[in-house]
């Protein structure tokens, strides 16, 4: 059946996210984008652990958008993602999004959705001038958090679609707040 054959493709992620001070911040990264940072609200810095990678995120709000950039601990950067609404995704990849959601969890509901534009071809300044141009492009994807019902109990996931709506990867997801019980 295709739902067991779905939860050998779970994996967990455990994340832990501190916010630092912009001087613990890697310079190499913040120089790639302080020329978007200028006009940028809410400015702030974060070390994140997860169970596979350390990494370093600036999460800011420009315009109407939240963006996050996130760089690997040398500073290159890894993405670029802001928060979107599901109006915002092309109908037809959120067609499939959607169908894939309902084929596999008896109920859900998304927290949030977000547009990832990863790193292209090694080219750092040309995937960030495409993100902040927001543009639509075949290599960007779609990042979903959603809490779903598992079993008798719902648990939160985040999935990474293609830009086409097809899965790339499922993560069940716990939240700092499960560090208590993970230590």
């Amino acid at each position: 059946m295709f739902v067991t054959a779905h939860c050998a493709f779970c994996q967990a992620k455990y994340e832990r996210e501190s916010r630092i001070d912009q001087d613990g911040f890697p310079q190499s990264a913040l120089s790639q984008i302080e020329l978007y940072l200028q006009d940028a609200r809410r400015i702030r810095f974060y070390q994140e652990t997860d169970s596979v990678k350390q990494s370093f995120e600036v999460k800011f709000k420009k315009g109407k958008l939240h963006y996050s950039v996130e760089f690997d601990e040398k500073g290159a950067l890894e993405d670029i993602e802001f928060t979107i609404a599901k109006n915002d995704l092309p109908e037809e990849s959120w067609e499939r999004i959607n169908d894939y959601l309902k084929h596999n969890f008896s109920k859900y509901r998304i927290k949030k959705i977000q547009q990832q534009y990863p790193l292209k071809d090694g080219q750092p300044n040309e995937t960030i001038r495409e993100a902040f141009q927001n543009l639509l492009l075949p290599y960007i994807n779609y990042e979903l958090v959603f809490m779903a019902k598992n079993g008798k109990s719902f648990q939160m996931f985040e999935a990474l679609f293609d830009s086409e709506g097809h899965l790339i990867t499922l993560r069940k997801s716990f939240s700092s707040s499960y560090d208590h019980v993970l230590y």
